[in-house]
């Protein structure tokens, strides 16, 4: 089916103080989808953020982010009372999400959460029992990491004291004695946080409303999973990273991308089954329709650069057994086409493409990329090889349109002019671009669908502040009129 979507991360969403959540907006955001014929929604990494806001440095590869979780809607289910809820701190700037605040308000929250649990029906504390069964692979360590993390004022799990670090059993069971009650928190948090996401996207579901996830290829060094599972991955007992990851010198960077996480020890993985990959891609396939993983082409080989160096020039390509994972997640699906979407960008070698197309797994467009000069780009509509693809305007890494439109030279203005005529709305003529070409997924970040500037950009790869705040500020309502218009479009492209 061909389909029309847009890029919004629920952070975005108005409604709630300091970031959005999984509350009354992300329904109303989807009903808004559904009634004017738009039939997908993407988001981000739904993880807990890095420091910064990234949720592509997450400290878990399974958990959701606790900045999410609606209080309203815990109000409403009777898990806090009203006093809880009018004690939460408020304030922050509609339009930019409030880190601190956000964080004060989850930590509100679960607190709340922890001291009103008691008081819930038997039915109530029976479900989160049965869940807490369910998720026990991931959520136990998740819940004794976070406990950690925040007894230690946040240092890496390489410098708590070493019987922690190195997960002494003795260590582990005095923590689950002394610290039973954080360690509930964190697990009641993580039960409602999937409640709230899973009504959401059973709404979703209900509407006609394909839900796209988003999952890192890498998770962070210092993270519950490298320290829970630190065999798996290039991890020192120490900490210390024999190799880490990032991609090779290129047109871009001289020195190439260091980023930092560990690579896996993908012989280990082989010889457990991929039993943690397979958890981790089965998590994230029941929270969405559809997950595109983020650095595809790592499956078929990654670029491994020794764990001390600076810059990414020492690396070397190192395979990956992604035929083989992608096989026994074919059968854990029981379909010929796993759920996935390749993240294909960059320089992409023939191994790459042909993992890719083994599985008949889309891959990606980018329009802000097809205009070089070159009538052979790969980016160019009319260059697409088949349908399976999802073609975009521009993702969350990029400038909005009308960013990218100011920093063109008179040259590729000319070249973008040649397809769309003369520019006066960037965004939306790249949209009608994407809308008829022959990609199945036609998607437009909200920012080019309202014709905003890079005011709003969402994140500048390279840099470490003022990402991943924007936010809608205005009410749903207010941007109708261009989801009516995208609907309209697409209708005429026939999606």
């Amino acid at each position: 089916m061909r389909r029309a979507g847009v890029l919004l991360h629920p952070t975005a969403l108005p409604g709630a103080p300091a970031c959005g959540t999984f509350g009354a907006a992300a329904r109303q955001w989807v009903d808004l989808l559904a009634d004017h014929g738009i039939k997908a929604w993407q988001l981000l990494p739904l993880a807990p953020t890095d420091g910064l806001g990234s949720p592509y440095s997450s400290p878990s590869g399974f958990a959701l982010n606790p900045w999410l979780l609606d209080a309203d809607q815990l109000l409403a289910d009777g898990l806090i009372d009203a006093a809880d809820h009018s004690a939460l701190p408020t304030g922050g700037d509609p339009q930019r999400l409030d880190l601190q605040l956000a964080q004060q308000r989850a930590d509100a929250l679960a607190e709340a959460l922890l001291r009103r649990h008691r008081q819930w029906p038997a039915e109530q504390r029976q479900r989160f029992e049965r869940w807490s069964r369910q998720e026990r692979a991931w959520l136990v360590d998740h819940c004794r990491f976070w406990v950690l993390r925040e007894r230690f004022g946040a240092q890496p799990w390489w410098q708590w004291p070493e019987p922690l670090a190195r997960r002494h059993r003795s260590a582990l069971r005095q923590l689950e004695a002394d610290a039973a009650d954080l360690l509930l928190r964190e697990a009641l948090m993580q039960w409602q946080l999937q409640e709230q996401w899973r009504g959401v996207l059973a709404h979703a579901r209900r509407r006609g409303v394909q839900v796209i996830g988003d999952l890192p290829f890498y998770v962070a060094h210092d993270s519950a999973d490298v320290w829970s599972c630190r065999r798996l991955f290039s991890a020192r007992p120490d900490g210390s990273l024999t190799l880490q990851s990032g991609v090779p010198p290129d047109y871009f960077s001289a020195t190439g991308q260091l980023w930092g996480t560990p690579v896996y020890r993908w012989p280990l993985h082989r010889l457990n089954g991929f039993r943690w990959w397979l958890r981790r891609l089965q998590h994230q396939l029941a929270l969405f329709d559809l997950v595109r993983l983020d650095h595809f082409r790592a499956l078929a080989a990654a670029w491994c650069v020794p764990g001390g160096d600076t810059t990414a020039e020492r690396g070397r390509w190192r395979p990956s057994p992604g035929d083989s994972l992608l096989r026994r997640l074919q059968r854990r699906c029981r379909t010929e086409v796993p759920p996935l979407i390749a993240e294909d960008l960059g320089v992409i070698t023939p191994d790459v493409e042909a993992l890719r197309d083994r599985y008949r797994l889309p891959g990606m467009k980018i329009l802000q990329f097809a205009f070089d000069g070159n009538p052979e780009n790969p980016y160019l509509p009319d260059n697409y090889r088949g349908s399976n693809w999802l073609v975009y305007t521009g993702t969350h890494d990029n400038a909005t349109c009308i960013g990218w439109w100011n920093s063109l030279g008179d040259e590729q203005r000319r070249q973008v002019e040649s397809l769309v005529g003369p520019v006066q709305a960037p965004g939306w003529q790249l949209l009608e671009l994407a809308l008829a070409s022959r990609a199945d997924w036609a998607l437009v970040p909200l920012q080019d669908l309202l014709h905003l500037g890079d005011e709003a950009r969402f994140n500048t790869p390279g840099t470490s502040t003022g990402n991943w705040q924007w936010r809608l500020g205005c009410p749903l309502e207010a941007i109708s009129g261009p989801l009516l218009g995208l609907g309209e479009m697409a209708r005429r492209h026939q999606r």
